[in-house]
């Protein structure tokens, strides 16, 4: 009888199982190395924000605000002494820097004579820019109605598209920031940041010149994604507090880069520093944007006093920035 060649049963599930274990030792390669170019092209998305923030400064001679906010009124849970008129903000530093970045046609179509929360703004509160999102961030192409604001308050609810960005707006205590008309009363002058609030206590746009601590030493824009609550995650275009701009606080909790997990862990301040936290979806850590154009990548165990240090222009804080 003519014998028959071929594979037996066994001789397969050997294969099977050697490919299997091929695949096993090859993957977690392959998706270190997609994580390598998502950190990279995440790099690069600051240093062309750096490179805007630069050759906006070269056409105004200063820093844009990080929110530009007309008056200081009323919003749900932030009640103005005194104030019994709707809260606007305009313009933030995101919205500002969009014609530098090839976004001029978007730039044109917001209105800046009007609330950034009203209905001719909302081509640009839905358009995604590639730019000021991370590779590695979830849900990006989500619109997102934010819980706190004046878009909360609206009948509608007014809808944002997210950002993985959020620029420095100084060192805060765990209850001031310079990031909210509310809180910004009382706030010490040097812990403020090279992009904050201005316009309702008398802050004003500030010049690199200002930035008394060096370019190399001073954070401008860091990663600030949520693994939760995604209606208190960054958006990019939301002009009001801490959705587009944050303080860094000296509490550990608020790089956790999840605002649920900030919250169980407690501190000071109640969870208002959860609300401004930084967090990256890189293994590696968190990219931050310095003054001076470059990007470092900096661990969530980093020192939380050094980060705020390097957070205010001119606090006089005897730091380097790490490499």
């Amino acid at each position: 009888m003519e014998r028959r060649t071929g594979f037996t049963l066994v001789e397969l599930l050997v294969v099977v199982a050697i490919i299997g274990v091929l695949i096993g030792l090859t993957l977690p390669a392959v998706q270190s190395v997609r994580e390598s170019a998502r950190r990279s092209e995440c790099s690069n998305n600051l240093k062309q924000i750096g490179l805007a923030a630069q050759q906006y400064h070269a056409s105004h001679g200063k820093l844009p605000p990080g929110n530009s906010a007309r008056t200081a009124g009323v919003c749900p849970g932030r009640q103005v002494p005194g104030v019994d008129t709707p809260s606007e903000d305009r313009a933030n530093w995101a919205i500002l820097l969009l014609p530098y970045l090839g976004q001029e046609v978007l730039y044109r179509s917001y209105n800046h004579n009007e609330p950034n929360e009203a209905p001719i703004n909302k081509e640009v509160r839905e358009t995604r820019v590639p730019t000021y999102v991370c590779p590695s961030d979830r849900d990006t192409n989500v619109l997102t109605v934010p819980a706190f604001g004046p878009a909360a308050s609206w009948a509608m609810n007014v809808a944002y598209m997210p950002g993985s960005y959020r620029a420095v707006s100084g060192k805060s205590d765990g209850q001031r920031f310079l990031d909210a008309s509310m809180d910004a009363e009382g706030y010490p002058a040097d812990w403020r940041g090279p992009i904050h609030l201005v316009g309702v206590y008398g802050f004003v746009p500030e010049s690199f010149k200002a930035v008394r601590d060096g370019l190399s030493n001073t954070l401008m824009v860091g990663e600030s994604v949520t693994k939760t609550n995604p209606e208190m995650r960054t958006l990019w275009a939301y002009s009001f507090g801490h959705y587009s701009l944050s303080a860094v606080t000296p509490q550990s909790r608020v790089l956790s880069g999840d605002y649920a997990a900030c919250r169980a862990a407690g501190g000071p301040g109640a969870v208002s520093p959860c609300r401004r936290l930084w967090g990256s979806f890189h293994p590696a850590g968190i990219n931050f944007l310095l003054c001076d154009g470059s990007v470092r990548c900096y661990s969530p165990e980093i020192d939380v006093d050094l980060l705020a240090a390097l957070a205010t222009i001119e606090g006089e804080e005897v730091v380097v920035a790490p490499e």
